[in-house]
Formats: C-alpha cells, structure tokens, sequence
C-alpha cells in the first residue's frame, strides 16, 4: 500500500514502468544522434591517426598553450573592466541627477545596440590600437553596457522598504547602495553576472578576425596547414571542450560564491530571545 507525500503520491508498479519506459525512450532519442554524427565522424576518417599526429608535437602544443593563455588574458582584463564600466554606468543611471543619468542612459544604449565585431574593428581600424587593446575594449564597451543594466535592475529588484529603512536611520544615499542595497542586490545579480561573463569569455574569440593570437586563431592555423592533411574536425574536437570547460568552471565559481554567501555570518538572521511576561515597550515604565 502506497502513502503520500505533501506533494504527490509516490508511483506504484504501473507508473514507475511507465516511467521507466518514459527513461529509455528519451535515452534514446538522445543517442540516436548523437551515434550517427559518430558513425558519421569515423566515415569520414576524422579519428585517423594522420589528423591526430599534429597535437603529438612539442611546437603544436605550445602553440595551443600560448593560444589559451592569451584568451585568458583578454578574457580577465575584459572581465575586470567590464564589471567597472557597468557599476559606473549604472551608478550614473541610478543617479538624482540629469546630466549623468541621461549621459550614462545614452552610452549603455548606445553600446549594447553595437555589435561587438563592429566595436572591435572599430578601435582595431580607426583608431590604429594593437590587436589585444582593441579586442579587450570592444568586450569591455559591449558587456560592460550589459552588465550596468544587470546591476541596475538587480538594485531596483530589492524591497523599497530597505532603502527607506536606511533613509530614516539619516544614512547618505552612497551610505545606503554601499551597505544596504548593493550587498542585497549583488546575490540576486549573480547568476546574470556569471552568464554575461561567459559570453565575454566566448566572444574572445572574435580576436582572430583582427589577428589577436587567441586559442582559436590557433586552431585556425593548425586545422588551415596542408602539412596535416587539414585536421579540421580534430581541432573543433579539441578547442570545444576546453571552452566549455573554462565555462562550467564559471559557473561552478558562481555556485561556491553564492553558497559561501549564504554560510557568512553577516547574511544569516540575529536570534531574538523571545519575550517575556515581563518585558516592557519601549517608553513604558
């Protein structure tokens, strides 16, 4: 005899083959394709052992280890100063004032309506910038405009009454997004955080169009060499899974950040001894 939880009833016999059947039909329907572009890979010979030889050699890899140190490069000095340029732009949004609200409304609409391509030509050709100052800039104009509409919202996102709060005890408005909101807003904010840097750390692969030695430019002159036997396929191989692993990683750091949020004393609740028959109001004698 089955028993009930507060949410459903637990499956008896019928519903658990059912959804086991539910299990393996999906299973499959995942591996069908997944086993063709297999089988696909293996027709074609893309895991011979001439389009693998190239990764064996000492110059290769550190073509490719050098390739992945300059996109960790441009990926942190674009993650830096795009968290900068959006708490700037976002304080100027969130401002009293007109001159720079208005001012800082312009340029993030201005520049999340940019691709980042074109920014990226833009300081690379115009402005005659080296290959990494202008990959670092257009990422910076580009998520850094994003990132400030992230930070606004996730402060108007906090209860009203915070802010009031911290009004009526005489704390200044710097006072206030300083201790008040920000820290609230910031554990709200960071999974789109997280999310925004990511594609930052994707985008630095736009680098090669402007000659930036990047992990996928590379790729590029591994997979473009006819010395072996263009091992296209092998390079998206390799390349794929260290971005998402880099990725993952990301995300992982996002997920330790906030549950070490939540362990910190300065978010966990004051206990309150309850009160007694005794206890007088305030004012009360």
């Amino acid at each position: 005899m089955t028993s009930a939880t507060a949410l459903y009833d637990i499956p008896g016999p019928a519903a658990r083959r059912r959804h086991l059947l539910y299990g393996l039909a999906s299973t499959a329907v995942i591996l069908a394709p997944a086993g063709w572009i297999l089988y696909l890979l293996f027709d074609t010979g893309q895991f011979a052992a001439t389009k693998w030889t190239p990764f064996v050699y000492k110059g290769i890899q550190e073509l490719l280890l050098r390739g992945l140190g300059n996109t960790l490069k441009a990926f942190a000095f674009a993650s830096v100063l795009s968290l900068a340029l959006g708490a700037v732009l976002a304080a100027g949004r969130l401002s009293a004032h007109r001159v720079p609200r208005w001012t800082s409304t312009l340029l993030v609409e201005f520049f999340r309506a940019m691709p980042v391509l074109v920014m990226i030509f833009f300081v690379f050709v115009a402005l005659k910038a080296q290959p990494l100052p202008a990959l670092v800039a257009g990422l910076t104009l580009y998520n850094g405009s994003v990132l400030a509409e992230v930070f606004r919202t996730g402060v108007h996102a906090v209860a009203r009454g915070q802010g009031e709060a911290a009004y009526a005890l005489g704390m200044r408005k710097t006072q206030v997004m300083t201790y008040v909101l920000a820290p609230q807003a910031v554990r709200a904010m960071l999974p789109a955080i997280i999310s925004q840097l990511v594609v930052a750390l994707k985008d630095t692969s736009l680098g090669f169009l402007i000659t930036y030695e990047e992990f996928l430019h590379a790729g590029k002159l591994i997979a473009s060499n006819l010395d072996y036997d263009l091992p296209f396929i092998p390079v998206v191989l390799l390349i794929s899974p260290v971005y998402i692993g880099m990725c993952m990683l990301l995300s992982w750091f996002a997920g330790w950040v906030a549950r070490r949020e939540r362990r910190s004393p300065r978010t966990k609740a004051a206990e309150v001894a309850p009160a007694a028959p005794e206890t007088l109001l305030p004012g009360q004698r």
